[in-house]
């Protein structure tokens, strides 16, 4: 690296201007298996969470490791706002479950964020298809 020290390239709130680094991929990618492992297999005694099938799309890690935030859907739902506050009262029990899969210093303390990814891209598709576009994208 030139003169520039390495905390020159970092952006607000110590986020590297070059994205996550590996190790927060890699530590990202292991906490979305296991807390689709811990959906998948756990009925929940909330009863806003009964019989609700949650689907974790993406998890981003802080910097420091101690936040995650968890993208979630419910597939073929857009009601997933809805299960949000339970999720956040059973945060503490998913991240106990975590501590137990998961060999790291620090479990992650866990927020939830819908993900509407999918939706965007279904509402792009649905642009792409319109006669309007066709006709530009055509000439």
């Amino acid at each position: 690296m030139s003169s520039r020290s390495r905390n020159d390239l970092k952006g607000p709130a110590g986020v590297s201007a070059h994205g996550p680094s590996t190790r927060q991929l890699r530590v990202a990618e292991e906490v979305r298996r296991a807390l689709a492992e811990i959906f998948a297999r756990t009925e929940f005694r909330d009863p806003e969470l009964l019989d609700v099938h949650v689907t974790v799309t993406e998890v981003r890690i802080s910097p420091d490791f101690r936040h995650a935030t968890a993208f979630v859907t419910r597939l073929g739902r857009s009601d997933v706002e809805e299960v949000l506050p339970a999720l956040k009262r059973v945060a503490p029990f998913l991240r106990t479950g975590l501590s137990k899969m998961l060999r790291l210093r620090t479990v992650p303390e866990i927020h939830f964020q819908p993900d509407t990814a999918l939706d965007n891209a279904m509402e792009l598709d649905q642009l792409f298809r319109s006669p309007e576009v066709k006709r530009d994208l055509e000439d």
